[in-house]
């Protein structure tokens, strides 16, 4: 009786330790996964803000070269401005077949990596 009372109390103990360490176990995976999403997403907001400052340079230069070119700087700017204003229109035509896809397909690669 002595003996069935010490296995069923050494079950016990070794029953605790493997769910603690499932437990444990889950943690580390939460974690490792939410360290990745966080990461992902600082180099992404930094990779955007610096195409944003390049795009921003590069808008003023052609805007420049353009007002030399027809001799009116404002010129230049006005069709720097419509240039940009054809790409977004395109973009926002596009978003559902193209932008969303391709943000939905990253975003779950990135979860399930």
């Amino acid at each position: 009786m002595e003996d069935l009372k010490s296995k069923a109390e050494n079950l016990t103990h070794h029953l605790t330790d493997l769910v603690d360490t499932y437990y444990k176990l889950g943690l580390i995976k939460v974690t490792e996964k939410a360290t990745n999403i966080v990461s992902t997403a600082m180099a992404g907001v930094t990779t955007l803000l610096l195409f944003i400052i390049t795009l921003f340079f590069l808008g003023m230069g052609l805007a420049w070269w353009l007002g030399d070119l027809v001799n009116s700087r404002a010129g230049g700017f006005f069709i720097v401005a419509a240039i940009f204003i054809i790409i977004m229109v395109v973009l926002v035509a596009v978003r559902k077949k193209i932008v969303f896809p391709f943000l939905r397909k990253a975003i779950l690669k990135k979860l399930y990596e």
